[in-house]
């Protein structure tokens, strides 16, 4: 066996956890940009830090990484949250200031207010930490995302309310509309956008229900808004507390237990995967003498909202009966829906 030769000192890097470019790294993140989000993942990938020389690198060429295609960046930065630590990664993007070029809206979520003595926690590293609260519950990448996104809309719906303290009301309705406009910049599919833009729309939804008192009602209407993503979006709630208060925690956790249960036997009961009214608009159409339009969507709505309210079971029967009962006050006002339709 020869001697080893290893003149770039790898064996040494290695040892010590660092991470360097072995050629010039303004030369090699400036011929191909990508390779500073590559840097950021493997340091997530490795729990390696970054030589540097070769940070400060990423920090000056990180303008460049607007020639890359959205595509590529989307792609690595999806592997760099399938790391197991990908707040790692995440940091060095946000404070050599990559982050800011390809995803601005979230270093917007940085930073603490303090008015009379209160202050809100930094959101910026409250979303770093819910992601890798999720990293311990799945390896779904893009269900990490949007826990990176969760709060993006916090930053244009914060205020300070004299008697609440500081408040963001509304912010996951904002952050709805926040997280399709990024997912179509990055290229991401329509399905992948709307599986996002659900989970962020409705992440306040179960913290409205942690209460012993849920109704079956509210949890039928969660339920049907989330369809087969309800598991995600109670992932992502979990891994949302991100309190150092060993006792809070468990009290929190153990409230999201509760609310599992009462799913689960919604489900079973209710039959609600996939829901939609039991009658369908050609038996309404045929029965009413109706044409398809704003009356028949409105008869099915209010069937719908009968399951959910626990009105009637969501069988077919029921719905029949209630249907009938119901049509004759639809369709006499049918004529002046149809002229607004």
């Amino acid at each position: 066996m020869g001697a080893v030769v290893d003149p770039l000192n790898g064996a040494e890097d290695l040892k010590r956890k660092t991470l360097r470019t072995p050629l010039n790294p303004d030369e090699t993140f400036s011929e191909d940009p990508l390779r500073i989000l590559r840097a950021a993942r493997f340091a997530a990938e490795l729990d390696f830090q970054i030589e540097t020389a070769t940070y400060k690198a990423m920090y000056d060429n990180r303008r460049r990484i607007v020639i890359v295609s959205k595509e590529r960046i989307l792609d690595e930065f999806l592997k760099l949250l399938a790391a197991p630590a990908p707040s790692v990664g995440l940091a060095i993007l946000y404070k050599t200031k990559v982050l800011h070029e390809f995803l601005p809206e979230v270093p917007l979520l940085a930073g603490v207010e303090e008015v009379y003595g209160t202050r809100h926690k930094d959101n910026l590293w409250h979303s770093f930490r819910v992601v890798d609260n999720l990293a311990t519950r799945t390896n779904k990448p893009l269900l990490r995302y949007a826990g990176l996104m969760h709060d993006i809309g916090k930053p244009d719906t914060k205020q300070f309310m004299r008697g609440r303290g500081w408040t963001f009301d509304m912010h996951e309705h904002l952050g709805k509309k926040i997280v399709r406009q990024v997912g179509k910049r990055l290229r991401m599919s329509t399905d992948d956008i709307q599986y996002v833009a659900k989970l962020v729309r409705w992440h306040q939804q179960p913290i409205g229900l942690m209460d012993t008192k849920i109704t079956d009602s509210a949890v039928r209407r969660l339920v049907v808004n989330l369809g087969d993503d309800i598991d995600d979006l109670l992932k992502l709630c979990r891994s949302d507390i991100t309190t150092g208060n060993p006792e809070r925690l468990k009290r929190r956790l153990a409230n999201y237990d509760i609310l599992e249960e009462k799913i689960i036997h919604v489900i079973e009961k209710d039959k609600l995967r996939a829901f939609q009214s039991p009658i369908r608009g050609e038996e309404i159409m045929e029965i009413c003498g109706l044409k398809a339009g704003p009356t028949v969507g409105k008869i099915k709505k209010a069937i719908e909202e009968a399951i959910l309210d626990g009105v009637i079971p969501n069988e077919y029967e029921p719905a029949k009966k209630f249907f009938l009962e119901i049509k004759d006050v639809y369709v006499s006002k049918a004529e002046a829906w149809e002229r607004k339709g």
